[in-house]
Order: C-alpha cells, then sequence, then structure tokens
C-alpha cells in the first residue's frame, strides 16, 4: 500500500480513507477494468437485434480485440491470481452472452445444449485465444484475424442447429 500511496501520490493512511486493504484496492481495479471491457464490448444495436449467431460471433472477435488491444487491463481482470478467497460474483458482460445462447437456444438456432455449458465454452475459448495471443507474442501466428475467426467461428458452429 505504501508503494502505491507514492506512485498516485498521497500519503499511505490517505489510501486506508478509500480502501480498508489491499484486497479492497485490487477488487476496485477489477471493477473497472471490467467496466472498460464492458464498455470494449458495445456492438452495434442493429447487430444486437439481428440475427443471434452472427451477434455472437461479433462479440466474439470484439472479445478478442478488447483483450489484444488493452492487454494490462486484460490481464489484471481475467489473468491474475486474486489474493483471498472472494466468491464469485457474476458479471454484466458474461450474463449478456449467456442471454444470448439461451435465446440462440429457444430461437432453434443452436441445438438442444447445457446453457450454462454452452456459455461458459463460448467465454473459453475467446478467452483462450485471446490469452495466448497476449502471453506469447513473440510465437509465429498465423494471419491473427484467421486464426480469430477460426476459434470464434469452430466454438459457435460447434452449437448450431
Amino acid at each position: 500500500m505504501r508503494k502505491v500511496a507514492e506512485k498516485v501520490g498521497c500519503s499511505h493512511g490517505n489510501l486506508y480513507l478509500h480502501f480498508k486493504d489491499k484486497l479492497a484496492l485490487f477488487e476496485c481495479l477489477v471493477e473497472e477494468g471490467y467496466g472498460q471491457f464492458a464498455e470494449g464490448l458495445r456492438v452495434p444495436e442493429s447487430t444486437r437485434r439481428g440475427d443471434p449467431v452472427e451477434f455472437l460471433r461479433q462479440a466474439g472477435r470484439a472479445y478478442v480485440a478488447f483483450g489484444v488491444a488493452n492487454a494490462s487491463v486484460y490481464e489484471f481482470v481475467f489473468i491474475l491470481r486474486r489474493p483471498g478467497d472472494r466468491p464469485h460474483k457474476p458479471h454484466v458482460t458474461f450474463e449478456r452472452m449467456r442471454a444470448l445462447v439461451q435465446r440462440c437456444v429457444d430461437e432453434k438456432h443452436f441445438r438442444p445444449v447445457d446453457v450454462d455449458i454452452a456459455s461458459q465454452s463460448l467465454w473459453a475459448a475467446a478467452h483462450g485465444i485471446t490469452s495466448l495471443l497476449i502471453l506469447r507474442p513473440t510465437f509465429p501466428w498465423a494471419d491473427r484475424d484467421k486464426l480469430i475467426g477460426q476459434v470464434i467461428d469452430a466454438a459457435v458452429d460447434s452449437l448450431l442447429a
């Protein structure tokens, strides 16, 4: 906390007026990162009202694009191990994606699947390629756009009816 106070130009004690401890500060920064992430995943209104499968594809690509363009935020929110033992807190971006998967199932775009497993699978695919692109920048990646498209499309296509 002393190093953080020094970096932001305030006293050590002043930080404790705003944050109970390091964990509270960490959680605040994670929430800020989730907010930036949610803003980064905005897609045009016309896409949201159209084909939900296409919306999922575009959202998956937006997920990867945000992560790669904002690697520090992405790593802080999704890769760094959190201190302490905190309960899971659902976030709006995942809940929106889950609702979209449910819509795809309800409208028979997807075969009957467990919506939780399907949603988590799509998230795992997007997170996997994002993390690899961030953490292994010197790997001789093929064309990135094609690679990202292949991963996202394969994940979505695996659910189609």
